[in-house]
């Protein structure tokens, strides 16, 4: 069964109570919180990246567990697992309620007939509306729902946190007993024939330093035993004969050897060294294909090109050459399903698509901590011709803050060209908005939402559909301060960034020629030297220099460097460093630049 919810509606943490009241763990093992959360950046932003599998046993019966992401950008990973399940948790926040990406991810598990059971979580939360909840949760299954049977789907009440769980809220609950047992009465176990032809679905690729290439996927029919002859159909058609050698299957959190494995089963399975996400593992003797994975198309557009800066290759661990680029994005692509690469204008640019912001700066995250530097643009959202009309993807975008956010939040929507449908408020001074916006509207908006509700808000986003292009209000974002000169930045040089605007970096900075170091107060670049020294002379008190006091310079992450840059910046990245620069370094050339550009318009 595939868990399914909102980013920060618990599924994790339901998990993590599932595995420990199935006792697969020793009594003196110490396994924490989101033991699932393996991956480094899914503990630091506190979302699941990944989709992965365990499993359970209870009253003698296996259950795997598939933990999916909530955040709409992850979709691809979703799209991909859920064809491995018979049935769902439709997990729902007590108090929030449906969100958009729960929609967007129930909606694709009715298409594929797996039957619902509604949890809905965090009854203990100050405020809840478990009532309220579970009837907007009916009247979601209502609209989507492919079949009668679906809509019959049971209420389980839990906190994940505690473990507990319950079918009546008058009766609390001790344990999570009622819901393992809503799990064995109403999802089905699998129908697939165990002695028919092999047929397995390749969902995900992982890798062992031991084995090598693994493919893991769910035995549609058959029965599959290492040693045993089997055929890879892909793309292109059926390909050769070959070996299963290793046959895995997932116990807790580990994987073991298995002698066979049959229809239902998810297994790991090494020996198909050109498998791909979506093949289909068939039977030698009787090769039959399964449908292939079908994912929605990407939305933002951005390039990765090699570092050019006067810095480079300072911090790089790993060569980071066109060649090593371009073999990093095709490894990406073979369990990125959603993700799209493509040549650029040149050999060292390479155009690369995703679902959105987050699920792009991921890919540059996760390449920046294996070592990698590479420079990136802004990110342009993908346009379609349809007809002769440019069209382009407009989003569904739903904000949860404080009341007295609400206006600072209207305001920056209202610049972006944002249609607010509606505004709902509840006891708790909370409020819910719900904007349509196109895509480009909402680059760089995540982050600001933070900023504007002190690290409150919660926004979500989900596709809606593609419309006419329309023009927006203009981005007002002012001039920035270049570096004139390369060197060290240094307190006295600073001084000088600080009273034309708002400094980005500190003293003890290297900086280079075109970089930013800063924002200008009014509207056009200024090249400002950071490098500069206080000029010594004979007369001069030896406190003179205390007197330069700096303002703390500003601190942007990678997602707000992404949104800040214009068309002619780069952000550059490397293992220590998020620096932002000029595609044309040298100031004297951006100002003929800008002239022939003038002269082209007139």
């Amino acid at each position: 069964m595939a868990i399914i919810a909102h980013v920060d509606h618990g599924k994790t943490t339901l998990v993590d109570a599932l595995l420990k009241q199935s006792h697969v763990f020793a009594a003196h093992e110490q396994v924490g919180e989101l033991i699932m959360d393996s991956n480094v950046l899914e503990r630091e932003k506190g979302i699941t990246i990944l989709a992965k599998n365990t499993s359970i046993r209870y009253h003698g019966v296996k259950i795997n567990i598939i933990d999916t992401p909530g955040h709409a950008d992850f979709g691809g990973e979703v799209e991909r697992v859920l064809g491995m399940a018979e049935g769902c948790l439709l997990l729902v926040d007590a108090l929030e309620g449906p969100m958009p990406q729960t929609r967007v991810v129930l909606r694709q598990a009715l298409e594929l007939g797996l039957t619902p059971i509604i949890v809905v979580n965090k009854i203990d939360r100050v405020n809840a509306r478990p009532a309220e909840t579970v009837e907007a949760t009916h009247d979601l299954l209502l609209e989507l729902a492919k079949n009668a049977d679906q809509l019959s789907a049971p209420v389980i009440y839990t906190n994940a946190r505690t473990g507990t769980a319950t079918v009546d809220l008058r009766h609390p609950g001790t344990t999570l007993e009622p819901l393992l047992d809503a799990l064995l009465t109403y999802i089905p176990a699998p129908l697939g024939d165990a002695e028919g032809p092999l047929q397995l679905l390749v969902s995900n690729l992982d890798h062992d330093n031991h084995i090598g290439r693994l493919a893991i996927g769910r035995i549609t029919r058959g029965t599959l035993r290492p040693g045993q002859d089997v055929v890879r159909i892909g793309e292109a058609g059926i390909g050769a004969r070959q070996r299963i050698t290793t046959l895995l299957t997932v116990e807790a959190l580990q994987r073991r050897p298995a002698e066979a494995a049959s229809a239902g089963e998810i297994v790991y399975i090494a020996g198909l060294p050109d498998i791909a996400v979506g093949d289909t593992v068939a039977d030698a003797e009787h090769p039959q294909a399964l449908p292939r994975l079908e994912v929605s198309e990407p939305t933002l557009r951005m390039q990765f090109s090699v570092n050019q800066s006067p810095f480079a290759g300072r911090e790089a661990t790993t060569s980071s050459t066109s060649r090593q680029l371009r073999a990093r994005l095709e490894r990406e692509l073979q369990t990125n399903v959603a993700l799209r690469v493509a040549d650029g204008a040149t050999a060292d640019i390479f155009e690369v698509s995703g679902r959105g912001e987050l699920h792009l700066a991921i890919l540059i995250e996760t390449m920046r901590r294996e070592g990698y530097e590479f420079e990136v643009s802004r990110p342009a959202v993908i346009t379609r011709e349809v007809d002769g009309e440019r069209l382009e993807p407009v989003e569904e975008c739903v904000i949860d803050c404080s009341l007295d956010a609400v206006g600072a939040i209207t305001e920056a929507l209202g610049s972006r060209g944002a249609q607010l449908q509606t505004m709902r408020t509840d006891a708790g001074s909370g409020a819910r908005l719900t904007y349509l916006a196109p895509t480009r509207a909402l680059i760089g908006l995540r982050s600001l939402i933070l900023t504007l509700t002190r690290g409150t808000g919660v926004m979500s986003t989900r596709l809606i559909r593609w419309e006419r292009w329309r023009q927006l209000p203009p981005r007002t974002r002012n001039g920035v301060l270049t570096a004139s000169q390369t060197g060290m930045a240094v307190a006295y040089g600073l001084q000088g960034v600080q009273e034309r605007g708002q400094p980005f970096i500190g003293p003890g900075t290297q900086v280079y020629e075109g970089m930013i170091i800063g924002l200008n107060r009014r509207g056009g670049d200024i090249d400002v030297n950071a490098t500069k020294q206080k000029q010594k002379t004979n007369m001069r008190a030896s406190t003179e220099d205390a007197t330069v006091k700096l303002v703390p310079p500003r601190q942007m992450s990678l997602e707000e460097c992404l949104d800040f840059i214009e068309d002619d910046e780069l952000v550059e990245v490397t293992p220590r460093t998020i620096r932002m620069r000029k595609r044309v370094l040298d100031a004297g050339e951006r100002i003929k630049q800008r002239k022939r550009e003038m002269s082209a318009s007139a």
